[in-house]
């Protein structure tokens, strides 16, 4: 038996990676661009195995996998916001004995114990970013200017 059931934790934003977000400053012809990445952890659970009988273990298992999808948002002086989705990282998994209901507070302690694996990625992305953004940004300028 398995009833998925998908929940997106703040509170396991907050625990996985206090500081969830990551700035910086790049020059854009001249213009200084202030970018700023965010890491959305999403956080699902899925109910597996099925109550014992009386006087027998039960098999309730709750498995959970939380990702994060890198959010970045670059402001131009000239009026330029690039906004999207850079990226989502392949989830990170475990499982706690139980009912999901009763674990979520222990699972977002588990995601929170990885927050370093995340915030990694965070930074990775960013830079992996770069080309891209000044690309973008260059696109937007001629733009405006056509």
């Amino acid at each position: 038996m398995s009833i998925p059931l998908v929940v997106g934790l703040a509170s396991a934003l907050t625990a996985a990676a206090p500081d969830a977000s990551h700035q910086v400053q790049l020059d854009h012809r001249g213009q200084r661009v202030d970018v700023t990445y965010r890491g959305d952890v999403g956080v699902t659970h899925r109910q597996l195995g099925a109550v014992g009988a009386p006087g027998r273990p039960s098999a309730l298992r709750c498995a959970w996998q939380a990702s994060i999808a890198v959010r970045r948002e670059a402001r131009h002086p000239a009026g330029h916001v690039l906004a999207r989705t850079v990226s989502a990282v392949k989830p990170l998994t475990g499982s706690r004995p139980g009912w999901c209901a009763t674990q979520r507070d222990a699972i977002a302690r588990d995601v929170a114990a990885r927050g370093g694996a995340l915030r990694e990625h965070l930074l990775a992305v960013a830079a992996r970013d770069q080309d891209s953004l000044v690309a973008e940004l260059d696109a937007a300028h001629d733009r405006r200017r056509g």
